[in-house]
Formats: C-alpha cells, structure tokens, sequence
C-alpha cells in the first residue's frame, strides 16, 4: 500500500470496528477527500457517519469536541495543515482541557488528521509544518508517520485513543519515499519494508519510537518525510549513524533519545519546519539536559528558514542533502 491506501484501510477498520467513529471535513463525503484518503467510506458507512463540511475549520473542531463529549470518536480531516489556524481555540481551550477541566467526566477521543509539510510546489498556503505549535499543548497528542505501515497502525492507534491527537500527513511521501533530490525519478512503496501493511487491525502504541538503522557514529532525530531524506544521506556518505524515527513528537520516547545519545555520543536533529522555536529547539534542549555528558560535539540542528515556504525556491528551503551533508561533515570532524 502507499500511505493514502494505509490510511483509508486504518479507517475502514476503525469505522467497522467501532459504530461510534465518524469521519468529516471538507469534500471527504462523496469526493473521498482531496487526496482520496476517505475514498469510498461514505459508500460503505453512510452519509450519517462520513459526510461533508462547509469550509470552517473552527466550526469542523468544535463540532468534533461537542460530539466527543457526548460519546463519538469523530475524526475531522482538515483538508491542509496550512488551513488549521482558525481551528486552534477549539484545539487548544477545549479538546485539550477537556479531561482536566471536567476532572475526568468527559474525555475528547478526537483525531484530528491533516496532510502537512512540503514537497509538491504548494507554496506559503499549502506546504506549512506547525506540529511545534501543538507540542507546546498539554493534553494534545502529536503524531506523524513516515511509512504506509506506520500510518496505518498509528492511525489506528490515535482513534482509540481517549485524548485528542493530532496526525499529521507528510504529503510529499503518500505515494512513495522521498530522497530529498528533487530531480531524481519518484519512487513507490512497492518492495520497501515499509510499504508492507498487514490486512485488518493491528495498531502501534503512541510514543514508541522507531529505530530506522542502527549506528554508532551519531544519533540523527527525526519524523515524517526527512526519515528518508536523512536516510539517503548517510547511506550516500557511508557514515555508520543511528536513525531514530520519532513517529510520535508528543509523547516523546525520551527513553531511545537518551539511549541513543548516550551509545553515539553525537546528535543531529532535522526537520522541515521553520527553525525558531520549531520542534527541533526541544529536542536540542532535552538531549542537551540529559546527555551533556556523554556528548562528545555540539548538537546539529538542521531545519527550514525563518520564512514562508518560498515557490518558487522550495528547493532552497527544504533541508535537502546538501544541508544535512554539511552537518552530518561538520559532527564527523569533531
């Protein structure tokens, strides 16, 4: 499967699993989603449990928190992670405070899913990466997945969950790998590991990373599409790294960063989100707290710029290999 078909399959599952999951947002209905994702769910689950929205992310949110409350286990779509702003009160003064406000009489079994990250020419309104924002929530869970297999068990995982979460999509790799050359021939799922998913239920626990390889030269930290990108890059420079794939940002497995750390001794952080206050400066800091003393260089972080998501100069922005090549260059000299 590629990660459109994992992540409709998850549904499937979930939605014949459990009477009480519902599934709406914009042109999710009919159409089956912008990028197909809820292909055919209204067909086999009817127009009461998977039906469109008007154009509201705030209205899309709430409605999901006022369901959650009353029992259902809604999971909205918004359509762009670019489009999840007007949404963010509900988020953040509702679906979040929920539990602990009501202490413990209501839960919000909400999963929020959206395709983010860039990639695909989309521009400033179609390519933003803002999981830092909801990392910074208590009460919100953060996930993304990096392989069809991964998003399928997440998936699966995050609608059970009785806590809001919020799955992000990297678009640029839903048909297949990405290598970070953006000239070179695209790749599919078929014959990657990854790619392999099982048939029916199976669900992987929040907050577990993955380990991508193994390695003793340095510990590289990162999620979604620089899971290959960073991938290629080692590879191509034949350094023995160690690739954590987070998978899930909050709840962090802080366990396997420092476990890692601690055996390589360096650290390399990557992601495609803009640098200042971006996911990257926590984990910085966490391993920084945690592993002063076993770091033998300072930690390397590469990220996207201080700028919106340039078009016509994507390239220059997204953190491709030249970038992560001089840094892995500069951890290795020390």
């Amino acid at each position: 499967m590629n990660m459109i078909e994992a992540i409709n399959d998850a549904l499937h599952v979930m939605m014949g699993h459990d009477p009480d999951v519902v599934v709406f947002g914009e042109d999710v209905g009919y159409f089956g989603g912008v990028f197909r994702a809820t292909a055919g769910l209204q067909a086999k689950f009817c127009k009461m449990r998977v039906f469109d929205t008007p154009i509201n992310e705030c209205g899309i949110i709430g409605a999901a928190v006022g369901m959650a409350a009353y029992g259902l286990r809604p999971v909205p779509e918004i359509q762009f992670a670019d489009y999840i702003y007007p949404g963010l009160d509900q988020l953040i003064s509702e679906a979040a405070r929920l539990r602990y406000r009501s202490a413990g009489e209501f839960t919000a079994p909400i999963t929020v899913r959206s395709p983010f990250g860039g990639g695909i020419f989309g521009g400033q309104t179609h390519s933003q990466s803002p999981e830092a924002l909801f990392t910074h929530v208590s009460g919100l869970k953060t996930v993304i997945p990096s392989t069809p297999h991964d998003a399928k068990g997440l998936l699966i995982a995050a609608i059970e969950d009785n806590d809001p979460v919020i799955f992000f999509e990297p678009k640029r790799i839903y048909n297949g790998p990405f290598d970070g050359y953006y000239d070179h021939p695209s790749k599919t799922w078929k014959n990657y590991p990854g790619g392999q998913v099982p048939e029916g239920y199976y669900s992987i626990p929040l907050g577990k990373a993955r380990t991508v390889r193994e390695g003793s030269a340095m510990t590289v930290l990162v999620y979604g599409t620089m899971v290959h990108v960073a991938e290629a890059v080692l590879a191509e420079k034949g350094v023995d790294a160690e690739i954590l794939d987070l998978r899930t940002l909050w709840p962090l497995d802080i366990e396997a960063v420092e476990k890692s750390v601690q055996k390589t001794g360096k650290c390399l952080v990557i992601h495609e989100a803009t640098r200042t206050s971006g996911f990257g400066a926590e984990l910085v800091s966490l391993v920084q707290e945690r592993c002063f003393y076993h770091l033998e260089a300072p930690i390397e972080r590469v990220t996207g710029f201080d700028t919106p998501y340039p078009h016509s100069l994507e390239w220059a922005y997204f953190p491709g290999p030249v970038r992560i090549g001089d840094a892995v260059d500069r951890l290795m000299k020390e």
